[in-house]
Order: structure tokens, then C-alpha cells, then sequence
């Protein structure tokens, strides 16, 4: 018999977890060696792809600030979020019909995106109100499987409304070639990346500066507590919903004015993508979303222009079982111990 460990003593780390950075750097080297040698060869290319991902980036950070901000106030991951995303795609064909046959220009384009981040704002409460608010103090398995649930009926209800044909979503920004020094873009991704970051901004304000925000912070750190303290908790709870909706609405259209095909089913993609931005930012965590979103676009971006596009899924996805393997808590994530 072996004689019992003295309190307090370390505990072995696992081999497992031991080589994991090893075999992470490993499966890292060829991605990296194409891309770095890429950017060797032509530099300006090289800058082009970064602000291409970086406007895909900004998208999927939008996407991912939904799923974190309801995280962070419930603890819950609303599968349901990447269908609100495709809602939204389709909310604003409809809006810039408002403007006529072939709308096209500043208006159609603002008035299309509001529409739609109001419409999906609606739509995100009612889904609180109507789906997690019932089942809100259930085990936790419950409002995860409501969320799968609430994600397959919006998705079917688009087909049965919208049909499964791909529609072609309006040319509101005319997609012009734009060269700034040595990169070479076009008009639609500088305004994609424009609105993502002012969209962003504001809502940093709004949770660091505003009433509403201070009571999102206070609810996030203890439900309970910020009830007892006079908290409206069910209403600050569904602005929540209502804001990541706004969001998930905003990058639908930024998502279909880059690649104007809008179908029931295009949230998938995007959705697991800016999920695990989430992830990888610190999922609760806001700026860590941001960041994220940020990384993951850049990542596929150029994984798809230097290594192959149809491998640079596998690359973003293994970024989340890296991420799982080393810092499970992401790069701006706090570990927390759980009382037992």
C-alpha cells in the first residue's frame, strides 16, 4: 500500500495535459510556415487578407457579444442566437425593399440595418419571455435543451416562410475596388469593419456608463443580490436578450452585403464561429468577445487565403479545442473556484 500524500502536497499534472502545448505548437508549425512565407512573398497581399479579417472579424465579434452578454447575466449559451443572425439577413431584404426595386446608397442601407436590429430586438425578448424565463430556475440541461429547440423551430419556420432557395440579398453599398497605399479591398469591407466598431463602441459605453449597464454588471456577478438591492431583474435581463439580438441583427447584414446569399440555414457557420470567438475571449466576458471575433476572422481569413479554404474551418475549430486544452477560461477569462 502506498502511503497517502501529505496535505496540501501538489498534485501531479496529467500527461495529458503536459504535452497538450506541445502537440498545440506542433499542429501549429504548417499553418503558421504558409502563412508566414505568404506574407514573405508578397507583403501587400499579405496586408490586404489582414483587413479582410479583420472585417470578418468585426462580424463575428458582433455575433459573439450576443452570446456573451446572455451568458454573463444567466450562464446559459443561446443556441437560438445564430437563427436571430439569419433573421436578421432576411429582416433587411425586406427593409431595403422599403426604398424601392433596387435600393442602393447610405439611406436604404441604415434604414435596412435598423429595421432589422429592431425587429430582432423584439424577437430576442420575446424568445426570453416566452422560452427561458419558464424554465429559468430548471436544471441546467433544461434551458440548454429549450435553446437547441427554440434554434430548430426558427430555423424551420424560415423555410416554411422564406423557402429553402438561397435569396440574393440587395446591393445596398455599391462593392467598389478601394486601394489605400499597398492594400487592395473594396468599399463593402471598410464599412462592415466601420459599423462593427462603432456598434461595438457603443454598446461599451452603454454597459460601462449607463444605469442599464451598471444593473447588466450587478446581475452578472449575483442574480440573487442584485434582486435583494431593488434590481428590475427580468427587465434588465430581457434588454440583455434584446441588445445581443440588435447585435446577432447588425452583423446578418454587414454578413450578407460581403456575401449576398441569405438562406434559412447561413447562421449555422457563422453562429459555431463567433461561439467559439466567445470562448476563446472568455465566455461572460465583453471585451474578450471583441477580441476574439477579431482573432477568428484574421485566423480564417488567412488560413483560407495561404493554406487551403476548405481546411480553414478545421483551423478555427481546433483554436477552440486548443483553447479548451490550455486556458479553458480564455485569454481574458478569471478562473473561478465553486464551492462545494
Amino acid at each position: 500500500m502506498s502511503a497517502a500524500s501529505p496535505a496540501g502536497a501538489a498534485r501531479p499534472v496529467p500527461l495529458s495535459k503536459r504535452l497538450a502545448p506541445a502537440l498545440v505548437a506542433l499542429a501549429a508549425v504548417w499553418p503558421v510556415y504558409k502563412i508566414l512565407r505568404g506574407a514573405a512573398e508578397s507583403p501587400a497581399r499579405f496586408l490586404s487578407q489582414m483587413v479582410e479579417g479583420i472585417s470578418l472579424g468585426g462580424v463575428y465579434a458582433l455575433i459573439a457579444l450576443g452570446y456573451t452578454m446572455v451568458y454573463g447575466v444567466l450562464g446559459l449559451i443561446n443556441f437560438a442566437h445564430s437563427d436571430v443572425f439569419m433573421l436578421g439577413a432576411f429582416a433587411g431584404i425586406y427593409g431595403a425593399l422599403l426604398f424601392g426595386p433596387q435600393p442602393q446608397g447610405v439611406l436604404p442601407f441604415v434604414g435596412s440595418l435598423l429595421l432589422a436590429m429592431f425587429a430582432c430586438a423584439a424577437l430576442g425578448v420575446a424568445i426570453e419571455r416566452f422560452a427561458y424565463r419558464p424554465v429559468r430556475n430548471a436544471p441546467k440541461l433544461t434551458p440548454l435543451v429549450t435553446a437547441i429547440g427554440v434554434s430548430i423551430l426558427l430555423q424551420n419556420l424560415a423555410v416554411l416562410k422564406f423557402g429553402s432557395t438561397p435569396r440574393a440579398f440587395p446591393s445596398l453599398i455599391s462593392s467598389r475596388a478601394l486601394h489605400i497605399g499597398p492594400i487592395t479591398t473594396n468599399v463593402v469591407k471598410i464599412i462592415d469593419l466601420g459599423a462593427a466598431v462603432v456598434l461595438m463602441v457603443l454598446l461599451t459605453l452603454l454597459v460601462q456608463k449607463t444605469r442599464v449597464g451598471k444593473a447588466m454588471r450587478a446581475i452578472s456577478t449575483n442574480l440573487d443580490a442584485a434582486r435583494l438591492m431593488g434590481v428590475a431583474t427580468d427587465r434588465v435581463i430581457a434588454m440583455t436578450f434584446a441588445l445581443g439580438s440588435m447585435l446577432a441583427a447588425a452583423g446578418g447584414i454587414l454578413f450578407a452585403l460581403d456575401q449576398p446569399r441569405v438562406e434559412p440555414l447561413m447562421g449555422v457557420q457563422p453562429g459555431l464561429k463567433a461561439f467559439v470567438a466567445a470562448v476563446l475571449g472568455g465566455i461572460g466576458n465583453i471585451p474578450g468577445a471583441m477580441i476574439g471575433g477579431l482573432v477568428i476572422g484574421l485566423v480564417e481569413q488567412l488560413s483560407a487565403a495561404y493554406v487551403s479554404s476548405s481546411f480553414a474551418p478545421a483551423i478555427v475549430f481546433s483554436i477552440l479545442v486548443a483553447v479548451l486544452l490550455l486556458r479553458p477560461q480564455g485569454l481574458l477569462g478569471r478562473v473561478t473556484k465553486e464551492k462545494v
